[in-house]
C-alpha cells in the first residue's frame, strides 16, 4: 500500500472516531447515569453535559484547530489530535465519577477539533484532480457510516461488555491511524504563513461558534425556560459581528478576507448552512415522530434508515469522482432537491402508519409491516439517493475553491457551519413545531387546557404522553404531533430546496476540474527574488 492510501486509511480512522464518538455515547447515557451518580449534578443534567461537553468544544475550537494545521503544520497537528484522543478516550473509559468523564469529554472535544479538518487537508496536500474527488468520496462514505453506525456500535458495546468500552474502542483505531501518520504522511503547511499567529482572532471565532452553539443546544434541551441560552446566542453573535473587524484590522488574521472572495467558497458555505439545517431537522423529528407517536421500537427506527444510508456507503466514492472530474455544481443541486422531495413525501405520512415492532428474539417481529413500504421506504430511498450525489461533491467543491495551502482552515471553516447551522435551525424550527402541537391539540382536544404548564410538562410534540388519556383524547395527541412532524418535514424540504437553488445559481464550473482558484499575494520571498531579476 503506497504512501497515498496510507495518508486516506489515517484521514478516515481520524475522523471516523470523532463523528464515532458524537453518536455512540448517545445509547450510552442511560447506564452512565445508572452507575455514576453525582453530589451536584442531577442524573439528566449530568447526562446532558456528557453528550454536549464534548460537542460545544468540538465545534467552538474547529476553525482555530483549521488555522494551527495550515500553520504549524498538519501532519504534526493531526498526530496531536490522535494523541490527545486516544488520551482522553482512555479517560473516559476508566472515569470513576461522572464529573472526571465529563472533564474527559470535554478534552475529547479540543483534540476532536485537529482531526476533522485535519484529515481533509491531509487528502488536499496528497491527491490531486478526479483522484482527489474520489478520495473526498471514500472518507465522506465512511464519515456517514461512522456516525450512523453509532448508536448500533455503542448498543452493541453497551449491552454485551460496559458503556466503558464504548470510549476505550478508540485506541486500536489511534493506534493504527498513528502508526501511518508517522510511517507514510508527508508534513505539509501554508507556505505563505508568517508572522504572529492570530490568536485574538482565535478567542473571537471561539467565543462566536461555541456561544452560538452552546445557546443552541441549551436552549433545546431545558425548553427555552431560561436566559442562559438567550445569553449564549447574544455574546455568539456579538463575536460573529467582531469578527470582520478583526478580519481586516490584523495583520495575519486567522480568517483571511480573500478566502470570501472565491465565490465557490462563499456560496458553498451558505449551501452547507441551510442544508446542514435540514438534515438536522429530519433526523431529529424522524426519529421521535416513529418511536414516540407511531410506537416503533428504537431497533426498527434505526433500521428503517438503512436503505437511504447504504446509498451513501456504496456510491459516495463515484459522485466524489465525477465531481472531481465534471466539478459539484449539479451534484449540489439535484442532490438536495431530491432529499426534498424525500422530505415531502415523509410529510404525507398519515398518524394510523402502523409501527415495526422488531423485538430482539423475536424473529417474526424482523419482517416490516405493509405501511413501511409505503410511508418510509420510498422517502427513505429518495433522501439517501439525494445524499450520496450532495455530501462528496459539496466536501470537494470547498477544498477546490481555495488553495491547498489554506485547505485546513476551509475544511475548519465549513465543518464549523455545518455544526452551527443545524443547531439554529433546529432551534428555531423546534419553536415552530411545538406551537403547531399545541395549537393543533387545542383544535382536537378542546377538554386539554394545553397552555397549563403541567400538561406541557407531560404532553410535548411528537412523545408519548407521560400522563393517562381518554382514547378521544389518545387520538388528538397523535394526530397534533403528526401535524407537527408534517410541519418539520415540509421546514426540512424548503431548506433543502433552498440548499438546491443556492448552489444551481451560485457555484461556478470552471473547466474539468471545478476548480475556482482564490487570487493570493505573492509571497514577500518570492517577491524580492522576482524584482531583484527583473531587468533594470
Amino acid at each position: 500500500m503506497n504512501s497515498k492510501r496510507w495518508t486516506l486509511v489515517a484521514a478516515i480512522l481520524g475522523s471516523a472516531i470523532v463523528f464515532l464518538d458524537s453518536t455512540v455515547v448517545s445509547v450510552a447515557l442511560p447506564r452512565i447515569g445508572s452507575e455514576l451518580r453525582s453530589s451536584l449534578l442531577g442524573v439528566l443534567e449530568a447526562q446532558a453535559y456528557v453528550y454536549s461537553g464534548y460537542l460545544l468544544t468540538l465545534s467552538a475550537l474547529l476553525v482555530l484547530a483549521g488555522a494551527l494545521a495550515d500553520y504549524y503544520g498538519r501532519r504534526r497537528m493531526f498526530a496531536i489530535g490522535l494523541a490527545g484522543f486516544g488520551i482522553s478516550s482512555v479517560l473516559c473509559g476508566l472515569a470513576p465519577t461522572i464529573e472526571i468523564l465529563i472533564a474527559a469529554r470535554v478534552l475529547q472535544g479540543v483534540f476532536g477539533a485537529l482531526l476533522v479538518p485535519g484529515s481533509l487537508a491531509l487528502i488536499s496536500a496528497a491527491f490531486d484532480g478526479e483522484e482527489q474527488g474520489r478520495a473526498y468520496g471514500v472518507w465522506s462514505a465512511a464519515s456517514a457510516g461512522t456516525t450512523i453506525l453509532g448508536p448500533l456500535v455503542g448498543g452493541i458495546l453497551v449491552d454485551t461488555v460496559s458503556w466503558r468500552a464504548a470510549f476505550l474502542i478508540n485506541v486500536p483505531f489511534v493506534a493504527v491511524a498513528l502508526w501511518a501518520v508517522y510511517a507514510h504522511v508527508q508534513e505539509s503547511r501554508d507556505e505563505e504563513a508568517n508572522g504572529q499567529f492570530d490568536w485574538l482572532g482565535a478567542v473571537i471565532i471561539a467565543v462566536a461558534v461555541g456561544g452560538l452553539a452552546f445557546g443552541a443546544i441549551y436552549g433545546e434541551q431545558h425548553r427555552w425556560d431560561s436566559s442562559i441560552p438567550f445569553i449564549a446566542l447574544g455574546l455568539g453573535f456579538i463575536g460573529l459581528a467582531i469578527l470582520p473587524i478583526e478580519m481586516t484590522r490584523a495583520k495575519n488574521p486567522l480568517i483571511p478576507v480573500r478566502l470570501f472572495k472565491s465565490r465557490n467558497f462563499t456560496v458553498t458555505n451558505i449551501a452547507t448552512l441551510v442544508i446542514y439545517g435540514a438534515l438536522y431537522v429530519m433526523f431529529y423529528n424522524l426519529g421521535l415522530f416513529q418511536q414516540g407517536t407511531l410506537g416503533y421500537t428504537a431497533a426498527a427506527a434505526g433500521l428503517s434508515g438503512i436503505p437511504g444510508t447504504l446509498l451513501l456507503v456504496l456510491f459516495s466514492t463515484k459522485f466524489g469522482a465525477l465531481a472531481g472530474r465534471y466539478g459539484p455544481r449539479w451534484f449540489m443541486a439535484v442532490g438536495p432537491l431530491l432529499m426534498g422531495l424525500g422530505a415531502l413525501w415523509f410529510a404525507r405520512i398519515p398518524p394510523d402508519s402502523q409501527p415495526w415492532l422488531l423485538n430482539p428474539g423475536h424473529p417474526e417481529t424482523f419482517i416490516p409491516p405493509l405501511s413501511f413500504f409505503v410511508d418510509f421506504l420510498p422517502g427513505s430511498v429518495i433522501f439517501g439517493a439525494g445524499l450520496m450525489m450532495m455530501v462528496a461533491p459539496l466536501t470537494t467543491a470547498v477544498m477546490t475553491s481555495v488553495p491547498k495551502h489554506n485547505s485546513g482552515l476551509a475544511s475548519a471553516i465549513n465543518n464549523a457551519i455545518s455544526r452551527i447551522g443545524p443547531q439554529l435551525a433546529g432551534a428555531v424550527i423546534f419553536i415552530g413545531v411545538t406551537s403547531g402541537f399545541y395549537a393543533s391539540l387545542a383544535t382536537h382536544a378542546p377538554s386539554l387546557d394545553v397552555n397549563s404548564p403541567a400538561i406541557r410538562r407531560e404532553i410535548s410534540p411528537l412523545n408519548r404522553p407521560g400522563i393517562h388519556l381518554n382514547p378521544d383524547q389518545e387520538r388528538a395527541v397523535k394526530q397534533a404531533s403528526t401535524d407537527a412532524f408534517h410541519l418539520a418535514m415540509l421546514a426540512s424540504a424548503a431548506l433543502l430546496f433552498t440548499g438546491a437553488v443556492v448552489a444551481a445559481v451560485g457555484i461556478r464550473t470552471q473547466g474539468p476540474l471545478a476548480a475556482e482558484q482564490v487570487p493570493t499575494e505573492e509571497p514577500p520571498r518570492q517577491k524580492m527574488e522576482r524584482e531583484a531579476e527583473a531587468p533594470a
